[in-house]
This record gives structure tokens, sequence and C-alpha cells, in this order.
């Protein structure tokens, strides 16, 4: 859910990547062979402590990948592919995606583009599950048929998460 993924997200960038986008997305996307379970504490190294305290309650918990999987057929699991029309079968009702300007959330109930959340943003800031009623921080992605050199990649949270959040509250 956005209210708990993206606070971590946005300290995670802006604290242990050092603002750096690609560090981020190689940790959160190249690095990992199939998904996420879970976003852990682990993410928010580096940040102030207040910060810390304030977005998990003063828990602390480790990330955890899906290498734990068991195929049907015996062989390694694979990373999922998530598109439109495969995340509704996959159980997930959110999509981000890293771009140099911001995160975009994507509602899976309403496809298309999502609010796109500057990396300034403040990590404290309260954001509700429903993109209607964000603050003004977030602006709209317009959508573009051009392609950058390297297209934006799906956050952790683009790998089905289970009943777990990022931070528990």
């Amino acid at each position: 859910m956005p209210s708990n993924h993206l606070p971590l997200l946005l300290a995670a960038y802006q604290y242990k990547f050092g603002r750096d986008v690609e560090a981020m997305a190689q940790h959160l996307i190249d690095d990992i062979a199939v998904g996420w379970d879970e976003l852990g504490t682990d993410l928010l190294d580096d940040a102030p402590p207040t910060l810390v305290a304030t977005l998990t309650g003063g828990e602390h918990w480790p990330s955890r990948t899906l290498d734990h999987l068991i195929t049907p057929d015996g062989s390694p699991p694979v990373r999922m592919t998530v598109t439109d029309t495969t995340a509704s079968d996959l159980g997930m009702p959110w999509g981000y995606i890293l771009h140099p300007q911001g995160i975009e959330v994507i509602s899976m109930a309403h496809t298309g583009t999502g609010p796109l959340v500057a990396w300034d943003t403040d990590p404290n800031t309260p954001f509700s599950d429903h993109p209607a009623h964000w603050p003004a921080i977030t602006t709209r992605r317009t959508p573009t048929t051009s392609r950058t050199a390297r297209p934006p990649r799906p956050a952790a949270g683009a790998a089905p998460t289970g009943p777990r959040t990022a931070a528990r509250r």
C-alpha cells in the first residue's frame, strides 16, 4: 500500500542510496532473482534515527526476497513479469515505477499512469491509499511515446508481497 511503501522508498532513496536512482534500482530490481517477500528497515540505513522511528514505530526487521519458493514441477522459480493484464492475477493492487524525477504510483484498479511523487518529498508526508486524497505534492506523469535510453523500471513493490507491508504501524 502506498501509505506504507512510499515513505520507505522515499527515505531509502534519500539516505541509503544517496539520491542515486540507479543504485536503488540495482538493489531493488536487478540484484534479486524473483521478487520481494517484504521490504525491511534495512532500507532505512543512514536515515536519521527520528525518521526511522517515525516510519517504523521503533521496530526493526530485515528485507526478505522470495528465494524460498518451490515450483510445482521442481524447476527454479523465475522472475514474474507484471503488466496491466497480469497484475490482477498476481494479486497486486499497486505498482511502483522508478523514474529519474520521482516514483510513479499506479493503482492497478485504474490502469495507465499514476501520480508521480518527487524524490525530494518528505518521507514523513502522510499518504493515503487512495490517490485522490494525496496532498498537492504529487503530479500526474504525462505518457510519452518516445523511449529514454533506459526505460523506467518497476520498483520493489512490483513483485507480490503477500499480506505484509513495507512499514508496520
